[in-house]
């Protein structure tokens, strides 16, 4: 540092008033550089208890974490409460959100007519909203979930904020459909550290691999309470067993994603053997409201390996944009 500016900076610092106030401006501007203060959690997602509904005839299994703007959250292919990383939900209700995630009718402790046919999908996401008389919700989901969040925006676009999509695939032709690999993985019957990282993370990256280790962990801890498994004989009948192209053949919900005003994010790892990024980016300039969000060496479940960078995007995301 040059002399002259040592002996400006001692001057300064010697001055009391104009010391506090230089404190006072670094303050500032500190508190303008950092995120949102985050929210201590009493509750977590490990330890909060199960809900319930009944609606239509059928009981709905709900999740509630935290407190403030909802984030109703559908889930991946064989999902059910408890197998969303503690870590990522948390992250998410430490953002300042109320955080719902539930099972579908007919699996995990929902009652009701199991089903993967994506109109009685959405009919449970939109039960359990107006159920709990959520309003100007954030609908979200991942992996399949995501799709139904898709659906979500062209049926009820006015009622939402805005849509967060994790490891979706958009609607209609692809440009890169899915790896084998995958979906022999997902017909596999119990999960194993093996089959998860091969399904949801990169094998191939050592930190990526001890990302997997870490969620494994923590989702099949004792601790964390699980829903039961959805049965993996009747889930692999439900879907096609090699990768479709298109997995989502729907005009109609394509049309309705290019016209909307709701900000839409898709979040997702650059190495998804599932549902490649790459589609989305295919579309770049045909939705006019679409983020995109790729985390190097990460796969389907890229917000696993990173649920407090994936929280903070979210919720950057939600905090700054708004319908056009």
């Amino acid at each position: 540092m040059p002399q002259d500016t040592v002996q400006k900076t001692r001057a300064l610092l010697a001055n009391p008033g104009r010391r506090q106030a230089m404190i006072a401006s670094v303050a500032a501007l500190t508190a303008l550089s950092l995120p949102a203060p985050i929210r201590a959690q009493t509750v977590t997602s490990s330890s909060v208890a199960t809900r319930f509904v009944d609606v239509d005839g059928r009981r709905l299994a709900y999740r509630s974490v935290g407190e403030g703007k909802p984030i109703v959250l559908a889930h991946r292919f064989r999902g059910v409460l408890g197998l969303w990383d503690p870590a990522f939900i948390d992250a998410l209700a430490a953002q300042g959100f109320q955080v719902v995630t539930f099972d579908h009718s007919g699996f995990g402790l929902s009652t009701g007519q199991r089903s993967y046919n994506p109109t009685s999908l959405v009919k449970d996401a939109k039960d359990l909203i107006d159920a709990l008389g959520l309003r100007d919700v954030v609908i979200g989901g991942w992996s399949f979930g995501a799709i139904v969040a898709e659906i979500y925006v062209a049926m009820f676009g006015p009622t939402v904020s805005h849509a967060v999509l994790i490891a979706g695939t958009p609607p209609g032709p692809l440009v890169k459909p899915g790896q084998q690999r995958f979906y022999d993985l997902a017909a596999q019957d119990h999960a194993t550290l093996e089959q998860y990282t091969g399904m949801f993370f990169d094998p191939d990256d050592a930190a990526s691999r001890a990302a997997s280790k870490r969620s494994f962990d923590r989702i099949y801890s004792s601790a964390n309470v699980r829903s039961p498994d959805i049965p993996a004989d009747w889930a692999i009948a439900q879907v096609p067993r090699t990768p479709p192209n298109p997995v989502f053949p729907s005009n109609d919900v394509l049309n309705a994603l290019k016209n909307t005003n709701v900000p839409i994010l898709h979040l997702n790892g650059d190495r998804d053997l599932s549902f490649p990024v790459e589609n989305w980016y295919a579309l770049n300039g045909q939705f006019p409201t679409l983020s995109l969000i790729t985390y190097p060496r990460a796969g389907h479940a890229a917000h696993f390996q990173y649920p407090e960078l994936a929280a903070t995007h979210i919720a950057a995301f939600i905090r700054d944009t708004k319908k056009i």
